[in-house]
């Protein structure tokens, strides 16, 4: 499941590091380059809210071999894309199937026992980082040797061959709830209102997401100019300094089943903020960079994890739009933090990135201390 997780997502990331490619065999301005990721992303997103609640209504099996098939047709159209417009619709495809990764988060949840959940959970969340981190070290790499449409290509025959396994392995699951998807669509509303835990972990992992997106989409700028003078296949190879920190979803998986998820989020909380600051003091500094990439990395993963292990635990039988809320406020989160880091970056370089997301782990940290705010008909207890 790992596995499935980190192939599924590393569809939406490919293309970030040879935007430059993209860029120019359609001669296309920055702004218009720039469309590409972020449609994609927006596409991811909203696969979160819209796709990813089946999971709740029909078999998690069907839902993922399906999405399978479809990321394959969608990773063809892009390789064989004639045209910006054609473009943009396979990668608004590509994130919206995208989401299929975390669909084996609810689906690992259901499978594990109470005892070890957070830590099943936390090795899935290690393969889907790996497939986020790592696809960017992919894309650099093959786009530098092969050029883009090679890589589209060669992650369409990955997705293949993965659907085949998953066909032959992938267990079938009970569905947990009835009604229509328009019913289900409306219930993501009440649960949101209804679970004040819930609405604590979006706003939390939310503000960690933003040192993300703020980070990584303002490294490659970073490292393109003095003293490192990067090309795209360098900056791409720095995702796996980050896939070391995703490494760490395990441990601190065991450790909330252990300690309790909510020490755990302030631990993550505190690397985050600790990172950033590491990097600010020395923002020449090649190991500051290194070091503070596996720090904060690790933070968002100790986050994400332990948010995930309450979030599945509120409702066995609404896992799934549980999981895909939760990802959501990630995925929005991640989007603000990007176009913050840009702005940042534009106006006072790294050391307003750093800031940037110094000040979102302080913020993540200060949310994760207070206690939820419980409405008149929550039952939840205070953490």
């Amino acid at each position: 499941m790992a596995i499935g997780a980190g192939v599924g997502v590393a569809n939406i990331c490919y293309v970030q590091p040879v935007i430059p490619l993209v860029q120019a065999d359609f001669a296309l301005s920055p702004e218009q380059a720039s469309l590409v990721p972020a449609v994609t992303q927006a596409g991811y997103a909203a696969g979160m809210l819209l796709l990813a609640p089946l999971g709740d209504l029909v078999d998690r099996r069907r839902l993922i071999l399906s999405k399978f098939v479809l990321l394959v047709a969608a990773l063809l159209a892009a390789a064989t894309a004639p045209s910006i417009s054609v473009m943009l619709a396979a990668s608004l495809a590509l994130g919206l199937l995208g989401s299929v990764g975390q669909d084996f988060i609810p689906l690992a949840a259901q499978l594990a026992t109470e005892e070890r959940r957070g830590r099943t959970i936390g090795l899935v969340t290690t393969g889907l980082l790996c497939g986020i981190l790592l696809s960017r070290t992919v894309g650099g790499v093959v786009g530098d040797l092969l050029g883009w449409r090679a890589m589209f290509g060669i992650a369409a025959g990955m997705v293949a061959l993965l659907a085949l396994a998953l066909w032959r392995f992938l267990p079938h699951q009970s569905v947990t709830a009835t009604g229509t998807y328009a019913g289900l669509l409306r219930s993501l509303a009440t649960l949101t209102y209804r679970h004040a835990l819930l609405r604590k972990a979006l706003a939390t992992q939310a503000l960690l997401a933003a040192t993300l997106g703020a980070f990584w989409s303002t490294l490659a700028l970073m490292l393109a100019e003095p003293p490192f003078q990067f090309g795209p296949g360098l900056a791409g190879a720095f995702g796996l300094v980050g896939a070391a920190g995703a490494f760490g979803a395990p441990l601190f998986g065991g450790f909330a089943d252990r300690k309790g998820p909510f020490a755990v989020i302030r631990v993550g909380c505190l690397l985050v903020a600790a990172a950033f600051a590491l990097m600010l003091m020395h923002p020449h500094s090649m190991m500051a960079l290194v070091v503070g990439a596996i720090l904060f990395d690790f933070g968002v993963m100790a986050g994400l994890v332990s948010h995930q292990t309450i979030v599945t635990a509120i409702d066995p039988n609404a896992r799934s739009r549980l999981n895909g809320l939760l990802m959501t406020g990630a995925m929005i989160g991640m989007s603000i933090g990007a176009a913050v880091g840009g702005w940042a970056w534009s106006r006072y370089g790294w050391t307003g990135v750093c800031l940037t997301g110094a000040i979102a782990g302080v913020l993540a940290l200060l949310r994760s201390s207070l206690p939820p705010i419980i409405r008149p008909t929550s039952k939840e207890p205070v953490s």
